[in-house]
């Protein structure tokens, strides 16, 4: 049994059983692909894979575990490896970020300015989605650091703190009726056409709890991921929009009036989480502390189970 099996087997699964984009992912032939495969069935005396012909078309019980087990080894080996990165290329790497459009579009900006003057050697790659994508992408190892609200606090598999909290707030077009008719209610929100975030009705998320227990059915008629794209429409005099507050510049978003919507809503908690099973090297520490200047890096290190200083 070789390491680069246990690789191969793995990119197959993420790649829905494609040994061809496995194997461009992997830069190696498809035929040398299918032939590690099958050597190692062969060691293994079963087949990991079920066939139809030539084509994979699932795992098989076995299969299942050994896959399980085989992503563990890879880890682990990402793991060794930064160990060895951090004592001997402090400061060179790459750290993969993946944050929702807000958070990537109000809260790292001046985090990531500032690692990237400190850690000029290290790339620094962000990937955007909605809370579920992002939790998703660090389970999966395609990302460092998660950076997202609610839902990816959620999942077994991440080691979440929290970063700070944020409340919402009701935007519309200067002249709208709404800005008038204070104080602001749940009810009145429902009144008009509304546009927001696409999660922030599904999942059991914050704002689809407080309506239903209000027993209310606001009116959404546009939905989308970037708050810069919810404030386009508003001003297109499409609906008004429910947003968070952090989201909402007076300076450039002059054309545009604000309300205050925090009494009707609890605040969430914009956690930052990585697997519990990484290895974290000291550039991806300071990274999180830069976000949250409230950790200190022994409390990090100690929520982490990291060897201290």
């Amino acid at each position: 049994m070789k390491l680069h099996q246990l690789r191969y087997i793995h990119e197959v699964v993420r790649q829905n059983l494609s040994i061809s984009t496995a194997a461009d992912i992997l830069h190696t032939s498809q035929s040398g692909v299918s032939k590690q495969i099958q050597l190692l069935e062969e060691e293994l005396k079963l087949q990991i894979f079920r066939r139809s012909g030539k084509r994979l078309v699932g795992v098989t019980e076995p299969g299942t575990i050994i896959l399980g087990l085989a992503e563990q080894v890879l880890r682990e080996v990402t793991n060794i490896k930064r160990v060895g990165e951090d004592f001997t290329q402090q400061d060179c790497g790459t750290l993969t970020v993946a944050a929702t459009h807000t958070q990537a579009r109000y809260l790292l900006p001046t985090a990531v300015k500032t690692f990237m003057q400190q850690y000029p050697s290290v790339k620094l790659n962000i990937h955007q989605g909605n809370p579920t994508q992002v939790a998703d992408q660090v389970v999966s190892g395609e990302a460092d650091i998660g950076i997202a609200t609610e839902t990816i606090s959620s999942y077994d598999k991440l080691l979440c703190l929290p970063c700070y909290q944020w409340n919402r707030c009701v935007i519309a077009r200067h002249g709208h009726p709404l800005l008038t008719d204070v104080p602001l209610t749940l009810e009145k929100i429902t009144r008009y056409p509304l546009i927001t975030y696409d999660f922030a009705f599904t999942g059991g998320s914050v704002v689809s709890k407080v309506f239903s227990e209000a027993g209310l059915a606001p009116n959404v008629v546009l939905t989308a991921i970037d708050a810069d794209v919810i404030k386009t429409y508003v001003s297109l005099g499409l609906g008004i929009g429910l947003l968070a507050t952090m989201a909402y510049d007076p300076e450039r978003d002059s054309h545009l009036s604000i309300l205050d919507a925090s009494h009707l809503f609890p605040a969430s908690t914009t956690y930052i989480g990585v697997r519990r099973d990484a290895y974290l090297r000291e550039y991806m520490l300071a990274f999180m502390q830069l976000l949250a200047p409230q950790l200190q890096r022994n409390t990090l290190k100690a929520a982490f189970k990291l060897k201290g200083e």
